[in-house]
């Protein structure tokens, strides 16, 4: 199947679009966004120049049945999943902080404390962690977030202080983010998977806050395997992890981390499907479903466009 990239539908009452490094979103009359999953794939910040078939299906998915399993913690912005490429929902002023829980020193995390960084937005670490320790409770380390280029780690005093969030709702997002966190790491632990770290994305609509985006997917969360992580953690070997971060070890090996100079390694057809392979396996432990691929027709752009449109009109 061919890998969608770029879209440009015109739906009903439809009044702007916002294309993210991942999403296509439709803003349909200052009420509603059709949020498309396409198929881009970014690491470090930066698009990579192929898709990965399927891997919008993987996350518009899974994200949906989180949303559908959290909705009794904090109400969301989904209405509905016409197609499986597109959630619809409410649209909702976004808060311009993405709030990162973290319950082990991992990624990005272990990167700034293996340099001897010992404070991370504002909370000090232990000292004598080693690599995907654990740690004593989840901690939450938002970031800014940029409309272009990097996310940059902010403390919750300089996001009350600057006013980009007040207290009061701040506090509330914190609360949510950390129940969230449980929530999803229950649900990992059922299917033999731990919950690493992931981000949250809040938005308000009427003086209501809403989860909105994407939650627990590949791209937003960090996954290992339960089975074996003890034993590797005591041997000092890496661990089996379902996520994102195999793109990025990828690109870093081979000289790539979004730096100014720095050329995207050449992804072979043999590397795009590998990338879609680890997509699928993921949504399948996440879910312990079968991932059903979407049907293979010629023209995967009319079939968005028909099952949103319709969705729309029933609205």
């Amino acid at each position: 199947m061919q890998a969608i990239v770029k879209t440009n539908f015109n739906f009903p009452k439809q009044k702007s679009l916002y294309v993210g490094k991942v999403r296509d979103v439709y803003n349909i009359d200052d009420k509603y966004m059709a949020m498309v999953v396409s198929d881009r794939i970014s690491a470090f910040d930066v698009v990579l120049p192929k898709g990965i078939p399927f891997k919008g299906q993987v996350l518009n998915q899974i994200a949906s049945k989180f949303l559908d399993a959290t909705a009794d913690i904090v109400p969301n912005w989904k209405l509905a999943t016409p197609d499986p490429m597109v959630t619809v929902g409410l649209k909702c002023e976004g808060f311009r902080v993405e709030m990162i829980v973290r319950g082990y020193l991992a990624g990005s995390a272990w990167r700034e404390y293996k340099v001897g960084n010992r404070v991370l937005c504002g909370i000090t670490l232990p000292e004598g962690m080693v690599e995907n320790q654990k740690f004593p409770t989840p901690i939450v380390t938002p970031t800014t977030k940029a409309d272009e280029g990097h996310d940059e780690n902010i403390s919750r005093e300089e996001i009350i202080r600057t006013g980009l969030v007040s207290k009061e709702d701040y506090d509330q997002l914190e609360k949510y983010s950390l129940q969230l966190f449980q929530r999803g790491t229950e649900m990992a632990a059922q299917k033999g998977l731990i919950l690493v770290d992931t981000k949250y994305e809040f938005g308000k609509r009427d003086g209501k806050i809403y989860l909105i985006d994407e939650i627990h997917t590949p791209d937003s969360s960090r996954y290992f395997y339960a089975d074996g992580y003890e034993e590797r953690q005591a041997k000092g070997e890496h661990q089996r992890q379902l996520s994102k971060e195999f793109v990025r070890e990828w690109l870093m090996d081979n000289g790539f981390q979004g730096k100014e100079g720095q050329k995207v390694p050449e992804m072979t057809d043999e590397i795009v499907n590998s990338i879609t392979d680890r997509y699928i396996e993921l949504y399948e432990h996440i879910t312990g479903e079968k991932f059903v691929k979407a049907d293979d027709c010629t023209d995967v752009n009319a079939r968005i466009e028909r099952n949103v449109t319709a969705c729309l009109n029933s609205l």
